[in-house]
């Protein structure tokens, strides 16, 4: 923590980066810009990245008269915080009319202060399975051969290693790469929700590309087997997760993973097997929950129904299913959680939050994962129609209310294996 509020930082659109001492650093909570208490900056971790802003103008507090005042020295600058970790407040700017809207990565307050960079966020997870120090990329690259030279004709080992292993860097793929922890699994080309910040299709006529490509297959069973089974067998704390960010919705495919995990369960018992969804099926959820799945993970931008529908535009179900699908899990004694996008002014927001509290009783919740919104906030704010995102609690005040009145709901960033989920939750397990 530093001694005092950190000073604003601008770019000068050469990838040159300056502090700028008359100001202080101020943080974005819906469309505020606001001080950031003292003790909410920690030193931005390691793995963290810095973004120039541009046509924007960071906004900061005057050191000499308090108030806020633009800087137009340059272009705002805002960071990326890496996994594991939760923002508390956006970067604070302005933005001029012809401004480029932003690519979707997460655009979390920044500053500076006694040669060190710091960000408004906390440590919601001590898991470190996607920690940058973690990865090797000499045996990463050694990993990814061997699992192409293993399964030659396996078409989803292929995409997993030259795509989005290699390619797009994926921690989840470069784990698989390295034997250990949670495997993905992409299994659906198709999509039956039109999310505004899909990362994997965009329109052409849209203003912002997607991250990555998308999968362009459907895999079959016998190809999803022969490699997971392995994997569950042979690596620490292991994880098959289907549902990943380079493809559609994996509910669509339930058949396909139904059967593969009937005969996943025919070879091994051990870990743990997963589907981050947008939980849209719970017919197809209670299907596979009959066949062996141990838990569930649900996106959502909002607990309250209306958000989420102008976010993900769903196409034939609506908000309910998904409270249906994370309580079918529950009633089989599987893991429910939610990834839940935080947005600092929307999150956290009085109305949110008692939409939140509804949403935990209901569905016997296990867990919520404080993922930050990888989005453009004016843009994400326009699209969904929030133009006045109202009364806020803060998002260390909600987190700390919900912690009060659910003790039993874990917070963190990653899907548990097994033996996290069986009781020994507070284990550091990926060391």
């Amino acid at each position: 923590m530093p001694t005092q509020s950190p000073y604003l930082l601008f770019s000068d659109g050469k990838g040159n980066i300056f502090e700028d001492t008359s100001l202080y650093a101020s943080g974005r909570s819906g469309w505020d810009a606001l001080p950031v208490p003292t003790e909410d900056w920690i030193e931005l971790p390691y793995g963290g990245s810095l973004y120039e802003l541009p046509g924007r103008f960071g906004i900061g507090i005057d050191v000499k008269t308090g108030e806020m005042r633009l800087c137009k020295k340059g272009n705002a600058v805002a960071a990326f915080i890496p996994p594991a970790h939760t923002g508390l407040y956006l970067a604070a700017y302005e933005t001029e009319k012809d401004a480029p809207t932003l690519p979707l990565f997460c655009y979390t307050a920044a500053g500076w202060l006694n040669d060190k960079f710091y960000v408004p966020a906390l440590r919601i997870e001590e898991d470190v399975r996607q920690e940058c120090s973690g990865y090797d990329s000499d045996k990463i690259k050694t990993g990814a051969g061997f699992l192409l030279e293993a399964y030659p004709n396996n078409r989803l080992a292929k995409h997993l290693m030259e795509n989005c292993c290699m390619t797009y860097k994926c921690p989840a793929a470069r784990n698989f790469a390295l034997g250990r922890w949670e495997c993905p699994v992409p299994s659906s080309p198709a999509c039956n929700a039109n999310c505004i910040g899909c990362i994997s299709f965009q329109p052409q006529e849209e203003t912002i590309p997607p991250a990555q490509d998308r999968l362009t297959f459907r895999p079959t069973p016998e190809e999803i087997v022969e490699f997971t089974v392995p994997h569950l067998q042979t690596a620490p704390f292991p994880i098959v997760s289907f549902g990943q960010g380079c493809e559609g919705e994996p509910l669509l495919m339930w058949e396909t993973i139904r059967d593969s995990i009937i005969e996943m369960r025919k070879h091994t018992n051990r870990g743990s097997i997963n589907i981050n969804t947008n939980g849209s099926k719970p017919d197809a959820v209670k299907a596979l929950c009959e066949a062996g799945l141990n838990s569930i993970r649900v996106s959502t931008n909002s607990a309250r129904k209306h958000f989420y529908e102008a976010y993900y535009r769903p196409n034939n179900y609506q908000f309910e299913d998904i409270i249906e699908s994370l309580k079918t899990v529950s009633s089989h004694g599987g893991w429910a959680s939610i990834n839940y996008f935080v947005f600092p002014g929307m999150t956290d927001n009085v109305e949110e939050y008692e939409c939140l509290r509804k949403l935990i009783r209901e569905t016997g919740l296990n867990m919520i994962q404080w993922r930050n919104f990888n989005i453009d906030p004016d843009w994400y704010l326009g699209r969904i129609g929030a133009t006045d995102t109202g009364e806020f609690l803060g998002i260390k005040q909600l987190m700390g209310l919900v912690r009060e009145e659910f003790p039993k709901v874990k917070f963190g960033y990653f899907n548990p294996p097994m033996e996290r989920m069986k009781g020994n939750y507070e284990a550091d397990f990926a060391h």
